[in-house]
């Protein structure tokens, strides 16, 4: 985890907004969880981000675009009879009718 402020104020020190802590009987800290990962700098209020976490969900974004952007197919349009490229179940780009790839 690197945390940083989005208003980059320099702040150093952050609060986790959404965690549960537990205690024991006299209040003393025994443990901690983080149930949603939002932040927020102490210095200045902005929301902090955290830029380890980047990496992983860039790599998540190019596999999503690959996932989607692996069905294109040559599909000849039954209404105007022109062969066109498209992913799966759009509409014809000359006549607008629906085409489906099977």
């Amino acid at each position: 985890m690197l945390l940083v402020c989005s208003s980059r104020c320099g702040g150093r020190l952050f609060r986790a907004l959404f965690a549960e802590v537990e205690v024991d009987a006299s209040g003393a800290y025994q443990d901690h969880r983080v149930t949603q990962p939002s932040y927020v700098c102490l210095n200045c209020g902005a929301p902090a981000l955290d830029l380890g976490a980047v990496p992983a969900e860039l790599e998540a974004q190019a596999q999503e675009e690959e996932a989607s952007s692996s069905a294109v197919a040559d599909v000849l349009c039954p209404v105007c009879e022109t062969m066109v490229q498209l992913d799966a179940n759009m509409e014809c780009p000359n006549c607008g009718s629906p085409l489906e790839v099977s």
